[in-house]
């Protein structure tokens, strides 16, 4: 009988291993200690492009494509053969003369690509040429350069879901610049405190998306949390910083909201004991978790879960 329970609880512990130790089954494009690259599902390095560029925002685009950030001012596309071939620069904006920096951008379904520009406080929509054809201004209570914006995400409809860092707060800009919606994050009942790694906690957020709910997904920053809210600003779900055996949530970036309800959560700046990505269920059970230290580092803030069933919101 002892020896049974013993099986039992080896094989428990056993399999909950193998649930933290597995990989992704999918490919990942993400970017890191100076190189954008794209891991196969075993981890092997498929592709790679040396870049000193700290990259918020990553895309594969249908082509194959990367759309990926040279520097702090200036995204392009580039083929896998590495070549590229489109670009577009940031500069200040008319009457404007401060820093800029690009934390987000996006090829939309109409062709055009929108860059968001902090310091100049705003949204451009870039045809193919890298002509702005429309903009929209952000509505900004703390200015910052660095700090205006992290992730932007457009709407089926046309919208905005603006993260702006500075502000800790979530707001949903219409095509013409008026804020539809907002919510503004909370400590959650713990204090403010220094520091990038676990230790930090803040609101400084990251990443928004839209579920087909309509309820808003949120990656809190240095919140040190992912937060569900309604249209009300109703919280309805968290994962929390150590609701997770053995896994500590930092800086959570990126997200990846799967068609069965999983979640793709970034964590960045967590240390090397801790996953860089990991896919979690509602009921928060671990169903894989990517660690990779030799290709990334402790600041793998963007990635691009490769090859997700049709209907995944990233």
């Amino acid at each position: 009988m002892l020896q049974r329970v013993l099986l039992g609880v080896m094989s428990v512990l056993t399999m909950a291993t193998m649930v933290h130790a597995a990989g992704p089954p999918y490919r990942v494009l993400a970017a890191d200690k100076g190189r954008v690259a794209i891991l196969a599902a075993d981890g092997k390095v498929e592709w790679s492009y040396d870049n000193k560029a700290e990259a918020h925002d990553l895309h594969q685009l249908p082509n194959g494509n990367i759309l990926l950030p040279l520097s702090a001012i200036e995204i392009v596309e580039m083929t896998p053969a590495k070549e590229v071939v489109w670009r577009y620069k940031a500069v200040p904006k008319a009457g404007y003369n401060g820093r800029v920096e690009v934390h987000a951008f996006q090829r939309l379904a109409n062709g055009l690509t929108m860059v968001a520009e902090s310091g100049n406080g705003r949204l451009v929509e870039v045809d193919k040429d890298s002509k702005i054809v429309h903009e929209i201004a952000l509505q900004l209570e703390h200015p910052n350069p660095h700090r205006d914006t992290r992730m932007v995400r457009a709407l089926a409809e046309g919208h905005y879901l603006v993260c702006h860092e500075a502000e800790g707060r979530v707001k949903e800009y219409d095509h013409d610049g008026k804020v539809v919606w907002s919510y503004t994050l909370d400590l959650g009942g713990r204090p403010r405190a220094d520091g990038h790694g676990p230790e930090g906690h803040g609101i400084e957020l990251f990443g928004a998306v839209r579920l087909p709910s309509g309820n808003t997904l949120i990656a809190g920053g240095n919140n040190n949390r992912v937060v569900e809210v309604t249209p009300e600003g109703k919280i309805v779900w968290t994962l929390d910083q150590k609701e997770l055996p053995g896994i500590t949530l930092a800086w959570v970036t990126t997200l990846h909201a799967l068609p069965n309800g999983n979640i793709i959560v970034g964590n960045c700046h967590a240390g090397p004991e801790n996953p860089q990505l990991m896919e979690v269920t509602r009921d928060k059970k671990v169903v894989w978790t990517f660690k990779n230290f030799d290709t990334f580092g402790n600041g793998l803030a963007s990635s691009h879960v490769l090859g997700l069933p049709e209907g995944t919101v990233r």
